[in-house]
């Protein structure tokens, strides 16, 4: 609280600076007095969408919200791309009136509140008529509305966070449920088919993997087509079923929440991993397992959904995601959790990301096309009530909780047998197809006079104690909730698009063509400092980090 309270009031200091020198003026949109309009009464969102869900037209939690409101919202939804298509649809003046479950940084916030594009929600948030359920919380805990206010001193998007961590299981740290990311599995009933262990190392892994191929081990075990066995499979770049893990064995897992490749060391020195010499060496060793077959040839293309489909047909030996039952499906008790590799060198580094626990403001704002704000606002307040976001994050009480509540007057979740009687799920794909996206504000508390945490949500955080942490020597991690001055915004906004893209653009080529050669490879860390702005980059972050650190 105190770091969060000390940035707030460095941000009204910088504010005050900003306004002094001229900045600051976001034109009538953004200038603290709210929209009285309430003519409008239905409206156009576009939203981030799970994988497993059918949309959000049909869905019951939504649409008794929306009666509440008196309101009618015309949902477009999808789950791939979303971010990128966002931003065409932004840039290009093609506004809806709100954006939800983006995941926008604070860097994506203050660009796009700075230039009018996103309103201020301050006059809202704070209005008990408006938001009664949100400014409630605001003020019981001021800590959350100083961490989602941006160094103008303004408000861009609602409060999200899912206060889930392993401080729920009694354990003396609290780190978040999404501190790893991405958890790998491997096919435990084709390793004993063929006599092999689970791998420990890089090179012990590719022997399995090729044997999977060699035996076909899908056409084999599952009576799948033949030749359809997948050893390997991943979505390239992508959150909890990306690759990042498999770079353990070469010095990093190269995640982060603020931009792309970018880590703190142990020591608290910023850095990019996409130019030390063991992302070169990961992207080069992988690329001949990509070569000799081993690796699905559609990861650079395939989308979640046909990800979760070949992977619960069978088809895949190892693989990266949320949990074992979700993705692979009736196949689930032949999978096991792949863990960590050892490298060539004998070594392996796990580190984790800061997404989760921390309070953001990313996942819903409204923009400059919204003609009544208010009205709007009035049903995502419904969102912050206890028993709302329960049934947002997991589904209906009837379908994921159960009817009744227990003797604690706490609602109870389905149990994976239960989901798999009454929808032929499991409790993992109930949630999926249930869940809906956006800001949802998950307090502590509620886990403990609302709802129980669910067994797969325990179960994860037990895992990540008990199994993974074993392999991360280096808790430290660049804090999401950095702020950053309008002069490093405009950095920001100059250099880091094209950098992120050319690196991930550069990464996937050498990956599927192989490479680096010694000259390819000083030109590129060349060209990222000369064309791509990485210095100016880095000094943002660093300065940024710099004074978060000395607001602690």
């Amino acid at each position: 609280m105190k770091k969060l309270l000390s940035l707030a009031l460095a941000a009204v200091m910088l504010l005050a600076l900003l306004t002094a020198c001229g900045g600051g003026n976001n034109g009538p949109a953004n200038s603290g007095e709210p929209n009285t309009n309430t003519d409008q009464t239905e409206f156009n969102v576009i939203s981030g969408i799970s994988a497993l869900s059918g949309g959000y037209d049909d869905n019951p939690v939504l649409n008794a919200m929306m009666e509440n409101a008196g309101i009618k919202i015309n949902w477009e939804t999808m789950s791939d791309s979303l971010g990128e298509q966002v931003n065409i649809r932004l840039t290009g003046g093609e506004l809806p009136d709100a954006v939800q479950a983006v995941g926008w940084s604070n860097y994506d916030l203050g660009r796009y509140g700075r230039g009018g594009t996103f309103i201020d929600l301050t006059p809202y948030v704070t209005d008990a008529s408006v938001m009664p359920n949100l400014s409630a919380i605001l003020e019981k805990y001021p800590q959350i509305k100083a961490a989602i206010t941006q160094d103008d001193g303004k408000i861009y998007g609602l409060p999200a966070a899912e206060m889930m961590g392993t401080g729920a299981t009694g354990a003396a740290d609290d780190y978040s449920i999404h501190s790893i990311q991405q958890f790998s599995m491997i096919n435990k009933a084709w390793l004993d088919d063929l006599g092999l262990a689970v791998p420990e190392t890089v090179e012990e892994l590719r022997t399995a993997l090729q044997a999977f191929k060699d035996n076909d081990m899908a056409h084999k075990m599952y009576s799948a087509d033949a030749g359809s066995t997948i050893p390997m499979s991943f979505g390239f770049d992508q959150w909890c079923w990306g690759q990042n893990i498999f770079y353990a064995p070469f010095g990093l897992t190269n995640w982060s929440d603020v931009c792309s490749d970018l880590r703190l060391t142990k020591d608290k020195e910023v850095v990019f991993d996409c130019v030390s010499d063991g992302y070169r060496e990961a992207i080069t060793y992988y690329h001949d397992w990509y070569a000799d077959g081993l690796i699905d040839i559609e990861v650079f293309s395939q989308d979640d959904k046909q990800y979760l489909a070949k992977c619960a047909q069978g088809y895949v030996g190892v693989a990266t995601w949320w949990e074992i039952n979700e993705l692979m499906a009736s196949h689930a008790a032949d999978y096991v959790y792949l863990p960590p590799l050892k490298g060539p060198d004998g070594t392996c580094t796990v580190t984790i990301k800061s997404a989760g626990s921390a309070v953001n403001s990313g996942n819903l704002s409204i923009t400059k096309a919204c003609q009544s704000p208010a009205n709007l606002l009035k049903f995502y307040d419904q969102w912050y009530t206890g028993e709302n976001v329960m049934q947002l994050q997991y589904g209906p009480i009837g379908v994921y909780f159960n009817e009744e509540k227990d003797a604690q007057g706490m609602y109870v979740s389905i149990t994976d047998e239960e989901a798999q009687a009454k929808f032929g799920k499991s409790a993992g794909e109930l949630k999926g197809a249930n869940e809906v996206a956006g800001p949802k504000l998950i307090l502590s508390e509620y886990y403990t006079n609302v709802f129980h945490m669910e067994p797969r949500a325990l179960q994860r955080l037990d895992d990540l104690q008990n199994f993974w942490f074993k392999y991360v020597d280096d808790f430290t991690f660049y804090p999401v909730d950095c702020v950053f001055t309008q002069s490093e915004l405009d950095d920001l906004d100059l250099y880091r698009p094209d950098f992120e893209s050319h690196v991930k653009e550069q990464e996937a080529l050498w990956f599927r063509d192989g490479g680096p050669s010694d000259a390819e490879w000083e030109a590129y860390k060349q060209d990222l400092v000369d064309t791509y702005g990485m210095e100016q980059i880095l000094e943002v972050y660093k300065n940024a980090y710099a004074r978060y650190a000395a607001a602690e």
